[in-house]
């Protein structure tokens, strides 16, 4: 069902019931519906339409007696159709903005101080996508380590070093790794490892090198450990005793425990966020909309950022009940996506 099929009763009755719920926690009866003065309808009218929106999917009544609370495609309806979206207040906007100075920290110290900083204000679990920097390379090399694998060692200019193990075709010999090491150190110097990769594609498409194909795999396998593969991103969490706030039965403890392990397996998470990077602005997954909190009745409200040429490198957001203040959380977490990019 879309909005604009409700009439202009049906939809008046709606929002209250959201509203109220959302503000509650409590489900929502006709008689507290008719208390409110907004409806001027009798009681029986109302248990008519709340009728009438529990079959349309709107609501649901998690007991027989009780009254009734929005579903997840009737929070998803509101927050699409008739959500105000709210103003944070200036203190808010300090708040976060003073967690985001940079002067010396490192990027995932400032990112972990502005989660905390959203987390505080929202009163919900937070988290930020962290991206994996790339550094300018000084020097990388290859160290064998038996008959079919070799430890690649790159030194960026900052001078850190990073160290990883890959697999080369068997038959490599010492002086085709030395061979592959001289190779690229002299493509990589002052560049990253993305930007060489590239021109080295490209020099190689163009048969200008005169490496035999071993030692191409080498340097094929050496790239691919830094360019491309798994996610290289790292993942913050702040606040998850937030959620354990305000819990009213044990099958809300019971919820929150599932989050919890949910939250643990921070792989799948970030597959999640993966997907709000290629989104433009705010979105929201709220509760069975995701596989991964289908179960757990959570809401996630996230925001994609940008670095200093405006490509999105990262996700930051909230984790909460589906009964979220979202006219608060959604401006919440836009100024703070909007904070971390002008950092970048």
């Amino acid at each position: 069902m879309q909005l604009h099929e409700l009439n202009e009763r049906s939809q008046d009755i709606f929002r209250t019931i959201v509203e109220t719920y959302l503000r509650t926690g409590d489900p929502v009866g006709s008689r507290t519906l008719s208390r409110t003065g907004t409806i001027s309808v009798s009681p029986a009218t109302i248990r008519n339409v709340m009728a009438d929106l529990e079959d349309a999917g709107l609501l649901e009544s998690p007991h027989t007696s009780a009254g009734r609370r929005p579903t997840d495609l009737g929070l998803r309806m509101f927050v699409d159709g008739m959500l105000e979206i709210g103003n944070l207040t200036a203190n808010e906007r300090e708040s976060i903005k003073g967690k985001s100075q940079s002067v010396g920290r490192t990027l995932e110290e400032v990112l972990k101080e502005t989660t905390q900083a959203l987390s505080g204000l929202s009163k919900c679990a937070s988290m930020v996508m962290v991206p994996k920097q790339e550094l300018a390379v000084r020097q990388i090399e290859f160290v064998p380590l038996g008959q079919d694998r070799a430890l690649v060692v790159l030194v960026s200019e900052q001078g850190t070093v990073e160290n990883r193990i890959i697999s080369v075709p068997p038959g490599v010999t010492p002086s085709e790794l030395n061979q592959a090491s001289n190779y690229l150190t002299a493509r990589l110097a002052g560049r990253t490892v993305e930007e060489a990769r590239l021109s080295i594609e490209e020099e190689v498409k163009q048969q200008q090198t005169l490496l035999d194909s071993l030692t191409k795999k080498v340097i094929d396998s050496g790239l691919a450990v830094w360019a491309g593969g798994d996610d290289p991103s790292s993942l913050i969490i702040s606040g998850q005793a937030n959620l354990l706030e305000n819990l009213e039965a044990q099958e809300d403890l019971e919820r929150i425990r599932q989050l919890f392990e949910e939250l643990d397996k921070k792989s799948e998470l970030i597959r999640l966020l993966q997907l709000a990077k290629d989104a433009g602005g705010v979105k929201l997954f709220i509760g069975s909309e995701n596989n991964l909190f289908s179960l757990t009745g959570s809401s996630v409200v996230v925001s994609p950022y940008m670095n200093g040429a405006n490509k999105i490198v990262g996700v930051v957001g909230v984790i909460g009940p589906t009964r979220l203040n979202y006219s608060r959380i959604i401006p919440m977490v836009d100024y703070t996506a909007r904070i971390v990019s002008r950092l970048l």
